[in-house]
């Protein structure tokens, strides 16, 4: 493993340049890294390379000298190919590197990962963040990290570049399961979030009003005060896609499973969620779940 990863001295390869990505690969610039990105659509990773980063061809292309490596890719099979492929980084990463998966994916797929790298002299962490489109953009997203100690400290720095609430969580897989805990909060709240909007409308208030007094108590929270006002604006546009969270709560679900664990609300969450999807609004946030509950008078795309 190389030493402590550093603003000014150490390349890092980024793979993944979506909602997500874009922002924090270009936080990463701001903060004196070096970068070498890929993203299957060239065209996305225009706005890297015209602030100084350089193109790659592959996930390995990405690996070429570079002191770490970040993923943040849509799916479990996306990872399966950046990491794993002909042309992934497991097999083509120099002895040493830092490879980081901040993909929200799998715990058992994350412990794969990490047996694998290993075997090749390379050390894997998982570190899924939280924090939308918002988090990644300012750089305060959380970032909830598993496997190696020695690693995660090694690439603190690359960390704090992108986040701010920063959680070594223990051995691999174990940033991906708190990724898990998260998102089976953020299901259960969001169902509560349209419902209470709904019922707002329903029963004649004005809803801004409504969310202006009990965000403020103890029904806040960071959904109902970042996605209640959109709702309210019918604005639908994404920070987190819908397709995306379903992906995230099937892995949830079936994790609870494995581990023996009744999750009901997930469970009611997931299958509105997946109406939402056959309705049409996979590209949509995951605050276009509100469209189930009653249009209240928002326009919204």
């Amino acid at each position: 493993m190389t030493g402590t990863i550093e603003p000014g001295k150490s390349l890092i390869g980024f793979i993944g340049t979506g909602v997500m990505g874009l922002s924090m690969a270009r936080n990463l610039l701001r903060a004196g890294y070096g970068l070498t990105v890929y993203n299957r659509t060239r065209q996305r990773a225009l706005p890297l390379m015209e602030a100084g980063a350089r193109w790659a061809g592959s996930p390995a292309e990405a690996a070429v000298g570079a002191d770490a490596v970040i993923a943040i890719v849509g799916f479990p099979q996306d990872v399966e190919e950046v990491f794993l492929g002909d042309k992934g980084l497991i097999p083509s990463a120099a002895a040493g590197t830092v490879l980081i998966d901040m993909t929200t994916s799998s715990p058992i797929l994350a412990r794969r990962l990490y047996e694998a790298g290993k075997e090749r002299g390379l050390t894997v962490l998982d570190a899924p963040v939280s924090g939308g489109d918002r988090g990644a953009r300012e750089g305060l997203l959380s970032i909830m990290v598993g496997g190696d100690e020695e690693a995660y400290r090694a690439a603190r720095p690359l960390f704090e570049a992108l986040g701010k609430n920063i959680v070594y969580q223990g051995e691999a897989g174990a940033g991906q399961h708190t990724k898990m805990a998260n998102q089976i909060t953020i299901a259960s709240g969001m169902v509560g979030v349209c419902e209470a909007l709904a019922y707002a409308c329903r029963a004649g208030l004005d809803p801004l009003k409504v969310l202006d007094s009990i965000s403020g108590g103890a029904a806040g929270s960071w959904s109902l005060s970042n996605y209640g006002p959109r709702i309210l604006q019918g604005d639908f546009e994404p920070g987190f896609y819908v397709k995306h969270f379903v992906k995230d709560m099937t892995i949830a679900l079936e994790s609870a499973r494995e581990l023996g664990l009744d999750v009901p609300g997930l469970e009611l969450a997931l299958r509105l969620y997946r109406q939402l999807l056959e309705e049409g609004f996979g590209d949509k946030g995951i605050h276009a779940l509100f469209r189930l509950f009653t249009s209240c008078g928002a326009g919204g795309n």
